[in-house]
């Protein structure tokens, strides 16, 4: 029996010490005490779409969640319904032959698929490279996972492309896979079929898998590529993609990997062990959501932000901040003028004093340090009363 006064003391596992709390979960709890202030930050952080999907993915989720047998246990791989649909998308918009049965494993998200893939790829020890910047979980994952981090630069003066010149001075035995996300985030990068050859010679001649993270290719973007168009591709590629961005359904937590027949077998061991299929109901309005016609896709991913992007470029200009205007994505990228002493300067400024929450790009890595990043998940009265905001305080 414990003594009364025995001290009970459970320490956090070492793993933790690697990683902090995600920058948007602390950050929007301050943006939370604010707005339980009274102060009404408008936030132009975090990239989850405002709209809903559409109607008809909306009514098969309805109509299949009130039949008594569809709240069950669903197979890890995933319904047949939902592989086919992700197999005739794959073919109708990116011209990509997948077999729905083999080369397609459906994903909670692309957060579940980079823990999975290293899982099942990397050893603790071995080496992955880092876009810099990039999506900061690619590094955090991987550092709980005990995988060795190796950044490579991504640099404006290069287009936010590899300098691959630079890598292949790298010693690279030990790398096991090399993450990479066309069209980028967060630097609005547009993918290209160059691009992704690049990447691919460069993965055969090297042994490494590249793991391209694909869901913005319908943002702003009228022609979306896949990785898996270069010949061989899947033989050293793994693409993710998400229907959190292109099909407005970011809580629903669907998206995909796809590759060649092994290593969907191999994150298949993996995630079998972790977790069960996703609830039938959504499987089935995710499927129908893969049939959106193009119309949608032009009013929701291409209308809406253009109209958007507009504003997001007008807070720019207010900043004084240099863009590209040729960025995809649901993100506007900036310079900061060389006046303020760091990007923290800038968004604490416009955080205080216009009660307007915008990203630093330091979160994304050190070659983020001197840029921001605006979302255009926002609607457009924000969107103007945050310009407006801004005006006021420049």
């Amino acid at each position: 029996m414990q003594k009364e006064n025995q001290h009970y003391n459970i320490q956090p596992a070492d793993r933790l010490a690697s990683v902090s709390e995600y920058y948007f979960s602390r950050k929007l709890k301050e943006v939370a005490r604010m707005n339980a202030e009274g102060k009404d930050v408008i936030s132009l952080g975090i990239g989850s779409p405002d709209m809903p999907p559409s109607p008809e993915t909306i009514e098969v989720l309805c109509e299949n969640a009130r039949k008594a047998d569809a709240h069950g246990y669903q197979p890890t791989v995933g319904i047949p319904e939902l592989r086919r649909a992700m197999a005739d998308w794959y073919k109708r918009w990116y011209n990509v032959d997948l077999d729905p049965a083999t080369e397609i494993q459906p994903l909670i998200g692309s957060k579940e698929g980079i823990l999975h893939v290293t899982l099942a790829l990397v050893n603790p020890g071995d080496q992955v490279l880092v876009p810099n910047p990039g999506y900061p979980t690619y590094t955090s994952l991987n550092r709980i996972l005990g995988s060795e981090i190796v950044t490579y630069d991504l640099q404006e003066n290069n287009h936010w492309q590899p300098d691959f010149e630079q890598l292949e001075q790298m010693d690279l035995n030990r790398v096991k896979i090399m993450w990479t996300n066309y069209p980028n985030m967060p630097t609005g990068a547009n993918a290209t079929l160059e691009l992704y050859q690049r990447l691919v010679d460069f993965a055969r001649r090297h042994n490494i898998v590249i793991v391209n993270d694909n869901p913005y290719s319908f943002i702003l973007n009228k022609k979306p590529i896949s990785i898996l168009n270069i010949p061989g591709a899947k033989e050293c590629c793994i693409e993710f993609n998400s229907m959190s961005k292109s099909h407005n359904m970011p809580g629903w937590r669907v998206g995909l990997l796809a590759t060649n027949a092994t290593f969907v077998q191999w994150i298949l061991k993996i995630k079998s062990n972790i977790d069960s299929g996703t609830f039938r109901p959504m499987q089935l309005a995710a499927a129908q959501a893969y049939q959106n016609s193009a119309e949608w896709h032009e009013e929701a991913n291409i209308q809406v932000y253009s109209r958007r992007r507009k504003l997001a470029e007008d807070i720019m200009t207010t900043l004084g901040c240099t863009f590209d205007p040729e960025q995809v994505g649901m993100f506007l990228w900036g310079k900061i003028p060389d006046s303020y002493a760091d990007v923290e300067e800038l968004t604490e400024k416009v955080l205080q004093e216009a009660r307007v929450f915008i990203t630093p790009g330091f979160i994304f890595g050190s070659n983020g340090k001197r840029y921001i990043r605006i979302s255009l998940c926002a609607k457009e009265n924000r969107l103007a009363e945050a310009l407006e905001r801004i005006k006021n305080i420049m």
